[in-house]
């Protein structure tokens, strides 16, 4: 066996649930996972090759050959092609000397297409290794491409002043926080975190999960589960162990809030983590971090190991017969990992599959334990609500959806970045604050949330029982084409597919088809009546949430914007359908006809 994948075994006593850091370290250490690599993780794990190569394949940033000493990851983004895109896009190519999808002659560079990576207030915007690199023109393109040819480091070239990757510094020199508004909840400076830890230890945990629910809060990953009954849940669940889940695999197009509160507030996630784990009596904790954020990844360790530092974290904590850490797990590139349990197959070593429900996660999650997962923003708003009270919290908002919430808004607008809101908002109030121009539509929770026309929706406001909105807000002006709009947001949805079930599957790429058909000029009513029930069918049918909002981009902008799609129907004529492209059969049968004269010749 390869004594570098021993030490990597060794490190982590060869237990098969941490192949995802296995897998990491391998590529780290040599740019991408051989056969031979995968034969001895095999061996090490007792799994079979299938097996380690099932979690391999699954994930969009493990490579399993070459892929070039610096791989490039250029995100294709509706916000980026606003911006730009194409033309850093043939700038890459050109500087490289290799097309996307490619390595170039030399090994030094692989170019690759990839999702939204967190950054849509500055794009466009690259991945260049575990560095990103943002407001991307052709020339900063070809600087940085020259400079990494002349063998200046990655690092080098994105963090000029040298700052230390454990200082918020070095983050800030990468990217911008723009965080626009502050309300009373998020990114408070100066909180005694011992101080306010030892206030919260006072309290039994029934008293800490009975303050959480009076505050109403709700969970901000999108669902809106009330956070209290699960915190209550899994107190009450039976299991040998309990886990405390951090969600920060912030996928969602459009979304970055997670990214500023992990980098401007990262001690209120830990310390809501921390309440979370006394609450529910749970000893060990997991931040689940998207692989786009490797930049924060060493800035975090440093927090969490001054948490240890000050007895926040560790054994007996403040002195108390209480003991609860924190470890980050990597992700490696896999949108339907936002799904809670798809999360859990991935922090377990598997491919991000969600599971079927019930039973949910509080019940029997991580390692078949209770585990209690909550997202990024949740987490930081509770350890305000422990400092404030829950009626503090509860005065804000509505009835129905109490406190602040975060939106990233990005698109068409003046100020793109972070705003922080009271629930009960409107939507004009939101667009006012950014300084929209002229805005036609706006994407509210990104492609699976819900496209609202600004005339038609202006004065409805944010909250659950109206636009619950899960932190993305993508702004669209009267220039823009929304269904070229629609048309990126459904190849999205079949990108990240996981595969698992039929219905997200084969629909998706069916209703991508009926897009491409309608720009085309070759749609009929009859597509549209497809994609109304083949959207129903996926609504109800598909595993995760992936595949029940798939049909999104297409039924909501059918519903607010119904003469974009009308105006591109073609009519009949003939007996053949206006979809059916005969010129391309023609070509398919003359390239078959060939292929047998030339085999019956040979």
């Amino acid at each position: 066996m390869h004594t570098d994948i021993e030490a990597i075994l060794e490190c982590h006593h060869s237990d098969k649930t941490r192949l995802m850091d296995m897998l990491w370290e391998v590529q780290r250490q040599q740019g991408f996972i051989s056969d031979e690599a995968v034969t001895a993780l095999s061996v090490g794990l007792n799994m079979s090759r299938h097996d380690i190569r099932e979690t391999l394949t699954f994930y969009h940033f493990f490579r399993d050959k070459p892929s070039g000493k610096h791989r490039i990851y250029l995100a294709d983004t509706v916000i980026a092609r606003m911006n730009g895109y194409d033309e850093v896009r043939e700038a890459l190519e050109q500087a490289c000397g290799c097309a996307f999808g490619s390595v170039d002659e030399s090994g030094n560079f692989g170019l690759y297409d990839t999702n939204c990576i967190g950054l849509s207030d500055q794009e466009p915007a690259m991945m260049v290794d575990e560095v990103v690199f943002t407001h991307l023109t052709p020339e900063k393109v070809s600087d940085i491409i020259t400079r990494l040819k002349q063998g200046e480091s990655v690092d080098a070239v994105a963090n000029p002043d040298g700052f230390n990757p454990g200082d918020v510094a070095y983050v800030d020199a990468l990217v911008k926080d723009n965080i626009r508004s502050r309300g009373a909840v998020f990114f408070k400076e100066g909180r005694d975190y011992p101080a306010l830890l030892e206030k919260v230890l006072e309290l039994l945990p029934d008293e800490v999960i009975e303050e959480i629910t009076l505050s109403g809060i709700r969970g901000r990953g999108g669902a809106g589960f009330p956070t209290g009954l699960k915190w209550r849940l899994g107190r009450d669940a039976e299991g040998d162990e309990k886990y405390v889940i951090c969600n920060a695999d912030e996928g969602e197009p459009g979304t970055f809030k997670d990214r500023v509160l992990l980098t401007r507030s990262p001690g209120d996630v830990l310390l809501g983590m921390i309440i979370a784990a006394w609450a529910i009596g749970s000893r060990n904790g997991i931040i689940y971090l998207r692989a786009e954020y490797w930049y924060i990844k060493e800035y975090l360790e440093w927090q969490i190991q001054a948490f240890r530092d000050a007895k926040l974290l560790g054994s007996r904590i403040l002195g108390r017969d209480f003991d609860f850490d924190i470890r980050i797990q990597m992700g490696a590139g896999a949108y339907v990992c936002g799904d809670e349990t798809a999360l859990i197959e991935s922090c377990e070593g598997k491919r991000g599959t969600p599971r079927i429900k019930p039973p949910y996660p509080i019940q029997q999650g991580y390692l078949g334990m209770p585990t209690c997962i909550n997202n990024v923003e949740t987490f930081a708003a509770a350890s305000r609500i422990l400092e404030e009270g829950g009626a503090w919290f509860s005065a804000m908002g509505t009835d129905d959806s109490t406190g602040t919430r975060l939106l990233s808004v990005s698109g068409d607008c003046k100020h793109p970045g972070i705003y922080e809101i009271e629930w009960g908002v409107s939507l004009n109030e939101v667009l006012n604050m950014a300084v929209a121009g002229e805005p036609k539509a706006v994407q509210v929770s990104g492609p699976s949330g819900e496209c609202v026309s600004v005339a038609q929706d202006g004065e409805r406001v944010f909250c659950y029982s109206d636009l619950s909105c899960n932190g993305s807000l993508m702004i669209f002006d009267r220039s823009r084409d929304l269904l070229e709009v629609v048309r990126n947001f459904m190849r999205f949805f079949v990108d990240e597919s996981c595969g698992i079930c039929v219905p997200c599957r084969a629909g998706g790429v069916d209703l991508y088809h009926k897009i491409r058909l309608i720009i085309a000029g070759r749609a009929t009513a009859r597509d549209l009546d497809d994609i109304h029930s083949w959207g129903s069918l996926m609504h109800q049918t598909s595993r995760c949430g992936l595949g029940t909002t798939a049909a999104k981009p297409l039924l909501t902008t059918l519903e607010k914007f119904p003469e974009l799609y009308q105006q591109k129907l073609a009519g009949s004529e003939g007996v053949l359908l206006p979809s059916f492209d005969l010129e391309g059969a023609l070509q398919g049968h003359e390239q078959a006809y060939r292929t047998l004269v030339q085999e019956e010749q040979q």
